[in-house]
Formats: structure tokens, sequence, C-alpha cells
């Protein structure tokens, strides 16, 4: 069985991905495939209009915290799908990448020094703070900054628009938080939240948030988006490029909006970020999520790996801590050969149930190894038939995923192992999933493969599931009042795997089936 620690390099996923599925994929085919299934299964369902308010009055609740956050929120809009292109050496991006590469130029073109923090008197002994030297040498941007190698310890640092800040690489240049600095520190963030700033670049830096200072207490992060190695909040062009987060109070890396918003399903934060490109980074021991998306749209991240969170922003045996999330009012995000290990959710996309649901999210490759639940969609408090139906939960995509052997876990000890859960979704289509599983581990008679909580218009294409042997069934669409609708399968090779192959489901729904039993 395979395992990838926190020394994994994930510029490596996407060979790993051929040597575990034995799939020589043409990408950009399996990539028109996904997007042709999606465009078919759009046709048969209704779906909201692009550039459409989802809703100008949302019922209030009686929560005061609710009610606040209405007043500084925005309606949300369903914006058009971004396409997706695939180059002749099998590179996928997005169409706005193109836009994000001007950008960089417009950047290089705009810094008008390049300096060494060592220069303004920084130390990289591990001992000395180099808090003001890097103030000194940032300044108000427009300025290349050179870290050597070396363990530098800050307070924090803040990066005004038009800065780039470049290390050595991962494991050479550490920038670590000072002992002192508070429990609400972000180890490296933009400098106005409010205004926004733009073209912000990091690059080749292990970020170490110094968690040991806090000692045994009972929550590692303060509230909203602080408390994380890096934040960009209200960026426009950003990129983060091979860095390293390290045991952060929240989480590694977190594109976000100047405040989360709790305003209801319908509304969105203002000041969200936008053109933000993260790229080959390594994130563990994150107390909540390894990189994580709020309220920003057009972010594309890219060959990086998270594992082995603590959990411990959250309340013990209850920790939602996932590798990759793309969380409240995310929109058009584009992952590509990324890969989790240990966590609760491998890729969770979601939304907060007093929030809008991420949208227009598209997966090209990723492997799963003992997460909880590999690939997690749901949107929270939407799911019950007493439930309001999700206003926002729209649009999931994804080829080429891998799920290996989901287990148990103390970080959400009632949680039971899934390699895929669809709940309150629309119109998801899932094209070529591997999922593996571990013969003599007890999955309880669990399912594989659930399909739930008003799910619906719900696609899985040419799946290969293996060695399950004490799940109960491998794909199971619930049923009930609030069950899932409109589930189609196709093309399953089943080996070696539960008693029962599909549960829930009309036979008229399933397509190539093929079940062995050994």
């Amino acid at each position: 069985m395979i395992h990838l620690d926190k020394t994994h390099d994930p510029r490596k996923n996407a060979d790993l991905l051929v040597r575990i599925t034995k799939k020589h994929l043409n990408i950009k085919k399996a990539i028109q495939e996904t997007e042709q299934i999606f465009q078919e299964q759009l046709e048969k369902s209704i779906s909201p209009q692009k550039n459409k308010i989802v809703s100008k009055k949302v019922p209030i609740s009686q929560k005061p915290l609710e009610v606040l956050f209405r007043f500084i929120a925005k309606p949300l809009r369903i914006l058009e799908r971004t396409k997706t292109y695939v180059d002749s050496e099998g590179n996928v991006s997005p169409e706005w990448m193109t836009k994000l590469d001007r950008e960089y130029d417009r950047l290089v073109t705009n810094l008008t020094r390049e300096v060494n923090v060592v220069d303004y008197g920084a130390i990289g002994d591990g001992k000395t703070d180099c808090t003001a030297a890097f103030n000194k040498a940032i300044g108000t941007g427009r300025v290349k900054v050179f870290v050597p190698e070396g363990i530098f310890i800050t307070k924090g640092i803040l990066l005004p628009s038009c800065t780039y800040l470049i290390g050595t690489g991962k494991g050479r240049t550490i920038i670590k938080l000072h002992d002192r600095a508070g429990k609400g520190t972000r180890l490296i963030t933009n400098a106005n939240h409010w205004k926004g700033n733009h073209h912000v670049f990091v690059e080749g830096l292990s970020l170490d948030w110094n968690v040991e200072r806090l000692g045994e207490v009972k929550k590692t992060a303060t509230w909203g988006n602080h408390s994380s190695c890096l934040t960009y909040a209200n960026v426009i062009f950003g990129w983060v490029k091979d860095v390293e987060g390290i045991n952060p109070g929240l989480h590694c890396f977190d594109i976000s909006s100047t405040l989360y918003n709790y305003g209801g399903d319908g509304y969105r934060a203002r000041g969200g970020s936008m053109y933000v490109w993260l790229d080959n980074l390594n994130g563990h021991g994150f107390g909540d999520d390894g990189i994580t998306t709020h309220h920003s749209d057009y972010i594309m991240i890219s060959n990086s790996h998270m594992c082995d969170p603590s959990g411990r922003s959250h309340r013990i045996g209850f920790s939602n801590s996932n590798g990759i999330e793309i969380d409240d009012g995310s929109r058009n995000v584009l992952l590509v050969n990324n890969s989790t290990a240990r966590c609760f959710g491998g890729i969770e996309i979601k939304a907060h149930q007093n929030s809008s649901a991420a949208s227009n999210v598209q997966i090209v490759g990723h492997i799963s190894v003992n997460d909880n639940r590999s690939y997690n969609f749901r949107h929270i408090g939407h799911h019950k038939s007493t439930d309001i139906e999700s206003k926002s939960a729209y649009h999931i995509l994804a080829t080429n995923l891998v799920a290996i052997a989901p287990i148990f876990t103390d970080l959400y000890q009632e949680s039971a192992p899934r390699g895929m859960v669809v709940s309150a979704y629309k119109n998801v289509v899932i094209n070529h999933f591997t999922l593996i599983g571990d013969p003599d581990y007890d999955y309880k008679g669990n399912p594989v493969i659930a399909i739930q909580y008003r799910a619906r218009n719900v696609s899985l294409q040419n799946l290969s599931i293996s060695n399950f042997r004490k799940a109960g069934v491998d794909i199971k669409a619930f049923g009930g009042v609030n069950r899932a609708k409109f589930v189609q399968i196709r093309n399953v090779k089943i080996q070696n795997s539960a008693p029962i192959a599909v549960m829930g489901l009309k036979d008229s729904n399933i397509h190539n089936l093929e079940q062995v039993l050994i």
C-alpha cells in the first residue's frame, strides 16, 4: 500500500497517478469526455442561469450574527464556468491563466528594486528577531526581496502590492514565528485586507508557524482567517510557489476574503481574492485545513501535497481538517494533480449552513491516501427534508481521481470512511475514478461511495473499485424523502470488493457493470 508523508514531492503526482491506476489516459480527451457528460446532464436538468443573482431576498433567521453579516455581504451571482485547456505536453490550465501570465510580466516590470533581507539586518540563526529587517527591506512594495538559507524569526510579515518574496527553497529558507507572537498571527499575509492588494508573489520558502510556542492550549486558532502560515485576503493577481506550511494553528494556505461571511445561502463576502495560482506546495500539522479557499474566484491549485493535520483548531474528536478545502462562496476553482494523506477529507467542496456553497469546481487528477473521506462534497444544513434546499451548490467536475484505503480517524471519531460522498450538490460528474481498499480492513459494512441527501444529477463513469471486502456496498444512493435523484452509473469494474455492488438505483440507471467476487 502506498504511503505519502510530509516529504512527498507532489511534482511526481502525475506519474504516480499512472502507476496507481495503470491507465495512460489521454488527459485532454478524458477532460473533454467529462465536459461532454456534464453538458448532456445540463440539458436534462434545471440549472441556474449564469450571471443571475441567486437571491435578492433571503429570509432572515433569528440569529443576530447572521443578520449582522447580511449588512456586509453581497448577493451571490452564478458565474459562467471557466474553460479548461490542455497543451501539447499535457499541462492543464484554466482559460484565465493567460491573463495571469500577462500580470506576472507586469509585476516584473514594476519591480524597481532587488534586495537581500540580510543587508537590512536579518540574521538567519533561528534566534534573532528579524521583523524590522523584513519591514525595511519590503518597504512600500515594488520590490523583489531575497531571503537566503537559514531560519529567520519574525512576528509576522506584511506584503504590499507589487512584492516578490523569494527564498532558496523548502527546508533551506525557513521563516518562523517568534515565540511571543500572538495566537491570531498570520505568518505571511498581504498588507491591507480592507483596501486589498495586487501582484503578490511568495516563492521558495518553508513557513513554520511555531505552534509549539502555545503549549497545550485547547484550540490553536483564534477566529476568521487568522492563525495561518500564509493568508491572501482581498488579493488580485497572486502566486504562491514552492512553499511549505508547517504546523499552523489554522491553515497552511488560505485564499480568502477580508472577512468570512455567514449571512446565509445566497450571499457572499466582499473583498474576495481573484486570479491566484498555488503550485508545488507542501503542508502538514495544520489545525484545520492544509489549503482552503473562501469567497474567492479564479483559483488554481496544482502539484501540491497536504497531510497529517493536528486538528487542534477544533474540539477533540470533531475536527473537520481537510487536505484541500474549497469552501464558502468559492467559484471557478481548478485543482490539478494534487495529493492528500490521513486527513478528515482529502478534498472537501462545501459550505457551512449559513453561507453560499462553492460552485464551478473542477478536479483533474488527485491522489487520496488514508483520508477518512477521500472526496466529500456537501452543503451543510441543506441535507434533510426539513432543511431549505441549497441555492448555490452547483457544478462539480472531476477526472482521474484515486482513493486509496480510506480509514476511521481520531480526527472525527463518529465519521465512517468513504471513498466519496455527494450531498446536496447538483450537476456532479466523476469520470475515471479508481478506488482501492484494504481487503483486511474492517469497514463495518459501510458503503464505499455514498450519493445522498438531495444530491441531484450525479454521473459516475469509468470506475474501478477493488478490495473493499468488509464494506457493505460499493455504491449506494440513499433513499427517503430527501433521497438522491437522477444518478447515472456507467462502465464500472468491481473486483474482490463488497458483496453488493450497487444499492438504491433502478437498473435503467446502471450501464455496463462488471462485478467479480473472489
